[in-house]
C-alpha cells in the first residue's frame, strides 16, 4: 500500500469512528431519561436488569472517548501522519462494539446484533489499519 492511500484510508476510517461514536455518545448525554428508560425495558428479561443505569454510564463514556480520540487520531493523522491516537479511538471502538454485542445477544434481540457485525469489522479493520505504522 502506497503511503498515500495509508494516509488517507487512515484518516477517513478514523473520522468514520469519530462520527459515529461523538454522535452517539452524545445523544446519549443529551438524552440521559430516555435512553436510560429503553434500556431499562430492553434488559428487562435478563440478568443485567438491575445494572442498565450503570451500563449506560459505561457504554456512554466508552462512546464518548472512543469518539474523542478517533477525531483527535484524524487530525493528527492528517496533520502529522501519526496514527497512535487513531488507533487508541478504534480499539476503544472495537471494545465498544463487543460491549454492545453482548448486551444484543444476552437480550436476545438477534437482529440487532447482527446489524452490529458491519461495525465490529469496521473497528477492527480500523485497528489493523491504524496500527500498521506503528
Amino acid at each position: 500500500m502506497s503511503s498515500l492511500s495509508l494516509w488517507v484510508a487512515q484518516t477517513l476510517a478514523a473520522a468514520f469512528l469519530a462520527i459515529l461514536f461523538l454522535q452517539s455518545g452524545l445523544d446519549k448525554v443529551l438524552d440521559w431519561k430516555g435512553n436510560r428508560e429503553y434500556l431499562g425495558g430492553y434488559f428487562a428479561k435478563t440478568p443485567l436488569r438491575r445494572f442498565s443505569t450503570f451500563l449506560l454510564f459505561n457504554i456512554t463514556v466508552l462512546e464518548v472517548f472512543a469518539g474523542v480520540a478517533s477525531a483527535a487520531g484524524c487530525v493528527t493523522v492528517f496533520l502529522t501522519r501519526n496514527a497512535g491516537l487513531a488507533f487508541v479511538g478504534a480499539a476503544l471502538a472495537g471494545l465498544n462494539v463487543v460491549a454492545l454485542f453482548f448486551g444484543q445477544r444476552l437480550a436476545k434481540d438477534y437482529a440487532a446484533a447482527a446489524g452490529m457485525v458491519p461495525y465490529a469489522c469496521f473497528a477492527i479493520g480500523a485497528v489493523l489499519l491504524q496500527g500498521s505504522n506503528l
